[in-house]
């Protein structure tokens, strides 16, 4: 797959907090006790996506169960990966549910887990942008056929399911090839709303969990693309072999009311 480089200045992270997700060793919690949890704490594999739900579900556990748990954001490719490596992870949730089932088929997990949430997509363009938001991707349509694009953001479909999603819309409008030498790909689904905020392009797709973040929909205009365009994000968390009691706890918490309350807050799907 072909990559562009992003400009060096949509390396800038979004006032929202958006770049302590780029990363895959970002922690979660925005407080300053968060970001440096007890040594017992038990580290927690997230996908990207997930940045802002369940850095709220994390800080709620720790306030209704007295138990910290470290989040480490990534792409859920690169996390399983990590995994796979020996990474000291207790448990993973990922944007989707093959890389689970990878670990799961490699012995590495209690057992199959569960889906948690289901994601959504959403085309986001900056203001300012020339792109006309639609959940056709119509307007974007007729940028690529005017040769004005410019660049387009989506996350790395071979290591972030919210990328290969983007990948299926477009294919679907038939739009990838045209539009595939002019993407800015992220790392993670995080870093392609990064980019796609920032000016530089002219927008992307990206998980509608983020759009609704705070602060982050006031930067341009969205539109939410129908269900039906690009395989379900069904996401799947699994506890690994090595998972102690407080992240065992942590993993029914996130099936809890009080965790299905955040992720239907910012847009999620509830199996």
């Amino acid at each position: 797959m072909r990559r562009r480089h992003a400009h060096a200045a949509i390396r800038y992270a979004l006032a929202v907090g958006l770049l302590a997700a780029v990363g895959p060793t970002s922690c979660s919690a925005p407080r300053p006790e968060a970001r440096s949890p007890k040594p017992d704490a038990p580290k927690i594999a997230a996908a990207a996506n997930l940045n802002f739900v369940l850095t709220q579900i994390a800080d709620r556990f720790a306030s209704d169960r007295g138990k910290r748990v470290e989040v480490v954001f990534g792409a859920s490719g690169t996390l399983m990966r990590q995994i796979q490596d020996g990474a000291p992870f207790e448990m993973f949730l990922a944007a989707d549910e093959e890389f689970p089932a990878r670990l799961a088929a490699a012995g590495l997990t209690r057992d199959d887990g569960a889906v948690y949430a289901v994601g959504r997509l959403a085309l986001f363009a900056p203001s300012g942008s020339p792109l006309t938001v639609d959940d056709r991707l119509d307007g974007l349509s007729r940028l690529v056929k005017s040769g004005t694009a410019g660049r387009f953001a989506i996350a790395n479909p071979d290591v972030a399911p919210y990328g290969k999603a983007a990948e299926a819309v477009l294919r679907k409008r038939g739009l990838w090839d045209a539009i595939r030498p002019r993407l800015v790909l992220g790392d993670t689904i995080a870093q392609a709303a990064q980019f796609a905020s920032s000016g530089d392009t002219v927008g992307g797709l990206v998980a509608f969990s983020v759009v609704l973040a705070p602060g982050f929909a006031d930067r341009g205009t969205h539109a939410v693309i129908p269900d039906a365009d690009y395989p379900p994000l069904r996401q799947r968390m699994v506890l690994l072999k090595n998972a102690s009691a407080t992240a065992a706890d942590f993993y029914r918490y996130v099936l809890s009311d009080a965790a299905r309350t955040e992720f239907e807050k910012y847009g999620y799907g509830i199996p």
